[in-house]
């Protein structure tokens, strides 16, 4: 392979496919982020090796694997994308954030217990800027956030969000959601001020899909206190879930954030011991953090967090 040009000039498009496929783990999986067919991510990673003169995959099985240049140009590539959000919040800072559009992708309990706030107290300090809400949970929430569709993700802590150390996102943590135990009024521990989890161990559990957040919070929570629930009914919505509660056909948890349902066939008591807890943040792509609209707004954020009853986690 030739040696790079002193000359030669970079097409970020293919650095952003890099940057796919080494979160993707697949060609596929990094063209369906990115909107794309695997042939053009193929020729965008081709096109870049050209330009370095170094190979950046190679075949491993019916795959592909980066090789170690490409995790050397991975290094620069995350520096080169946040640089570029700087450069975009430096003239952002220009005039002063005043103006503009911001775009905030969230999941449900989120949009229902931190935004109306949030938004509020932005619409009166900044009263020309034009805001959108997507309902989204990671991974799909942070394709978004990657491909600049989203400015700000609030999201939970859990396998499928991107880990604390990902240099690709600067983080706020926003509150520390309590779970409380849901469970019919004529449920047999319903007079009780405190459940222990283990003693649901055989009730019938009304749980997300393992996908969302909640869903794999339940999971990961019964797993702590030595049980794997019998999950009967799956369901994500959760005045749906309170419904089904209040019905007498299961139990469940419910986090802090989206109460009180207000269903009079439903009580809500503390699990006993250390509460199980589901941790809150708001991201944005690194470099970004310095934009005024986006710090007015996580600034926002960290003040409805705070009144929802949750302390930033420290």
């Amino acid at each position: 392979m030739e040696k790079v040009s002193r000359s030669f000039t970079v097409d970020l498009r293919g650095l952003g496919a890099l940057r796919e496929l080494d979160r993707r783990g697949s060609l596929a999986k990094a063209a369906e982020a990115m909107r794309l067919t695997p042939s053009a991510v193929s020729q965008q990673l081709a096109a870049l090796s050209r330009e370095w003169g170094v190979p950046l995959v190679r075949r491993k099985g019916r795959g592909v694997q980066l090789t170690g240049q490409a995790r050397v140009m991975l290094r620069h590539a995350d520096i080169i994308a946040a640089q570029l959000e700087r450069a975009r919040a430096d003239l952002a800072a220009w005039g002063g954030g005043q103006r503009g559009t911001l775009t905030v992708g969230a999941f449900s309990s989120a949009i229902s217990g931190l935004l109306p706030a949030a938004l509020t107290e932005l619409a009166a300090t900044n009263p020309d800027i034009g805001v959108a809400v997507v309902e989204a949970e990671p991974p799909d929430l942070f394709t978004r956030l990657d491909a600049g569709e989203i400015d700000v993700a609030l999201a939970v802590d859990f396998g499928q969000a991107p880990p604390f150390t990902d240099r690709r996102y600067t983080r706020t943590d926003l509150l520390t959601d309590i779970l409380d135990v849901a469970l019919p009024v004529t449920h047999r521990l319903a007079g009780q001020q405190r459940v222990k989890l283990r003693e649901l161990a055989t009730e019938a559990w009304i749980v997300g899909d393992a996908g969302s957040c909640c869903g794999a919070v339940t999971r990961s929570v019964c797993a702590a206190g030595g049980f794997t629930p019998e999950i009967r009914h799956a369901v994500n919505d959760w005045q749906s879930l309170a419904a089904l509660v209040e019905a007498g056909i299961g139990v469940a948890l419910v986090p802090r954030l989206v109460q009180p349902l207000h269903r009079p066939g439903l009580v809500l008591r503390e699990p006993e011991g250390q509460p199980p807890v589901r941790h809150v943040f708001a991201a944005v792509r690194a470099g970004a953090e310095n934009d005024p609209l986006l710090t007015a707004f996580v600034g926002h954020l960290v003040a409805a967090g705070r009144n929802a009853g949750g302390a930033p986690r420290r």
